[in-house]
């Protein structure tokens, strides 16, 4: 099992840049891909992006391509999300989660692992 603390959430005006950071714990942190995923109030969560346990393959959500960028450190064991340009209808939870698997999914149902979510609100 991996846990999962995710930071670095706020308020930011539209147009803005945040780059919340998602420390990980656990033995197996770097045989895992890791994901992104963000629910706003009163819809379902959403994948956002994600990466390979390597670090060479990335995936986005088109919502958030071009914008978003997904990196990770597998030496401190932390996943980072640096937003751009951020719109209004980025505000959300964000949550960092760790894959069953190596590879990158979208889909909630490919990861085992959840932070507790990180606010992020982005003003007009």
């Amino acid at each position: 099992q991996v846990q999962l603390v995710e930071s670095g959430g706020g308020l930011v005006q539209a147009g803005g840049s945040l780059s919340p950071p998602c420390a990980a714990s656990g033995r197996t942190f770097t045989r895992r891909a890791l994901g992104w995923f963000r629910q706003a109030p009163g819809k379902e969560r959403e994948f956002v992006a994600a990466i390979s346990n390597g670090g060479g393959t990335t995936v986005y959500a088109d919502s958030v391509k071009g914008r978003f960028t997904i990196s990770r450190d597998n030496a401190r064991n932390t996943v980072y999300l640096q937003m751009n340009s951020l719109k209004p209808e980025d505000t959300a939870v964000y949550f960092c989660a760790c894959g069953r698997q190596p590879i990158a999914v979208v889909t909630t149902s490919g990861y085992d692992d959840w932070g507790q979510g990180t606010q992020v609100t982005v003003s007009s």
